[in-house]
């Protein structure tokens, strides 16, 4: 029975909630974490929650517990804390309270000691607890996830200068580059290279005054204040700050009056020796309906850009993802992931996210099979039109050899091989005749690409490592 001063949950705000969060950290995530949460009781400032296993609780509480008692914050300034629950009745309805619980078998996820040392590479400043009872007082600046530090970001030739870019400001005192501007496509690290500053700046010296904040809450603080006509407040807690951090710049563009006063104060931190650092999805130069001074203003320090990942970045960051889950994630499972989700690292670590949840819930092996199962929606939304260049490349990459190997007139069998699993999977996959296929191959007869199709069939039932790279290379240009 409830006591008087507990209530429900307004459904309306925790709908907002949830949309912020799905936003935020993207479909899959949403799907495999938010979506099990329900709302459950209000009482003195504290919001509790409700999920179906002990595990999803202690993930949840760790991973999202201050982002979900922030945003909830945001729409109801009562809500003053956020805390979690095993609902054992939830749990049974949705598979079974025994089979949700039991240890996972060790082909599926095994846990690892170190997950907890992955967990903590991030500094103790500020973090949640691990059951998500932290309180922190409403502030200007955005909370920063605890995920987002210098220690699991994933460092290869594409993103090199922007992290030692991003690292230099994060250990130097003195101002090393005003502005740093990160720049990239949507989920290559920006956010991330930005948390993890702010992390930084914090752990070395905690007086220090961070504020870190999308460019949308800086807008709708302006507007606040002109509406409240207190600008001069705006102005003292902007312009009092020692690190300014503004993501998603690109925000402002054309709105003229937010414009004019980030540049003012823009340029009053710059000349007290504040360091500032932005973020967008472009480059200063290519910002649309921005004015030339602000863009001067931008491009005057240091300009870095997030190119998109590569096939070796992609396997890093799997990798790393895997130890900090503290899972054995099949190698041939990872390749699959890194192959086929190639534009979005969020969206690549949502997958292996899913895919992980589902072994620890359910049970059961993590496969090729599987992955392909449970991630259609996500794997769809990357298919495009499979052509023999593009079988060609994805064979050349996975054998290490160059893409002008499959026409060369080679045949030692580090090259010959590939060519002919290309040559197979041009003839199982594509709608090519024989002959076409050995013109794309070099101008070869249609008799040696039925000798490589023969060959390959033959190998695939004697050499079960060989097979099974063929079974890789087949599900990631079909799926």
């Amino acid at each position: 029975m409830k006591t008087p001063e507990e209530s429900a949950v307004d459904q309306a705000e925790w709908d907002r909630v949830k949309t912020r969060l799905k936003q935020e950290f993207g479909e899959s995530a949403f799907k495999s974490w938010v979506t099990p949460i329900t709302a459950a009781t209000f009482r003195n400032g504290e919001v509790e929650l409700a999920v179906p296993t002990r595990f999803m609780r202690d993930w949840i509480a760790t991973h999202y517990g201050e982002r979900i008692r922030a945003l909830w914050n945001g729409e109801n300034p009562s809500v003053r804390k956020v805390t979690l629950k095993v609902e054992a009745a939830r749990n049974a309805a949705m598979a079974g309270t025994a089979a949700r619980e039991k240890p996972p078998s060790h082909k599926a996820i095994a846990p690892s000691p170190r997950t907890a040392s992955a967990r903590a590479t991030a500094p103790s400043h500020g973090f949640p607890s691990s059951n998500a009872t932290a309180s922190l007082s409403p502030d200007l600046s955005a909370a920063l996830d605890p995920r987002y530090v210098f220690g699991n970001f994933v460092v290869g030739k594409s993103n090199e200068f922007a992290y030692a870019a991003a690292k230099r400001v994060a250990d130097s005192v003195q101002v090393s580059f005003n502005p740093l501007f990160l720049y990239g496509g949507v989920g290559l690290g920006k956010t991330h290279l930005m948390h993890a500053i702010a992390w930084e700046i914090r752990h070395r010296d905690p007086s220090r005054k961070v504020i870190y904040l999308s460019a949308e809450k800086f807008m709708y603080s302006f507007v606040r204040a002109l509406r409240n006509q207190d600008m001069v407040s705006f102005k003292e807690q902007f312009r009092s700050v020692d690190v300014l951090m503004i993501d998603d710049v690109q925000f402002i563009s054309g709105k003229d009056s937010t414009q004019e006063e980030f540049f003012h104060t823009f340029n009053a931190l710059v000349d007290q020796g504040r360091q500032i650092v932005l973020s967008a999805d472009k480059s200063p130069s290519n910002l649309e309906e921005i004015g030339d001074r602000l863009r001067s203003r931008l491009s005057s320090g240091l300009v870095a850009d997030l190119h998109p990942t590569t096939f070796e970045l992609r396997l890093g960051i799997l990798d790393t993802k895997s130890e900090q889950f503290g899972a054995l994630v099949p190698q041939k499972v990872k390749e699959f992931l890194a192959h086929k989700i190639t534009s979005n690292v969020r969206e690549l670590e949502g997958a292996l996210t899913r895919l992980v949840a589902h072994a620890q819930l359910v049970g059961g092996a993590l496969t090729l099979e599987t992955a392909q199962d449970l991630l259609q929606d996500l794997l769809r939304a990357h298919d495009r039109r499979l052509t023999m260049d593009e079988i060609q490349k994805r064979v050349a990459e996975h054998f290490k050899i160059r893409m002008s190997d499959m026409s060369s007139a080679r045949r030692s069998r580090v090259v010959a091989r590939p060519r002919q699993v290309a040559m197979y999977l041009s003839k199982q996959l594509t709608s090519r005749s024989l002959p076409e296929i050995g013109r794309a191959f070099g101008g070869r007869d249609h008799t040696t690409v039925m000798h490589a199709v023969r060959k390959v069939e033959e190998l695939v039932k004697l050499d079960t490592a060989f097979a099974e790279d063929v079974e890789l290379l087949t599900r990631m240009l079909e799926s």
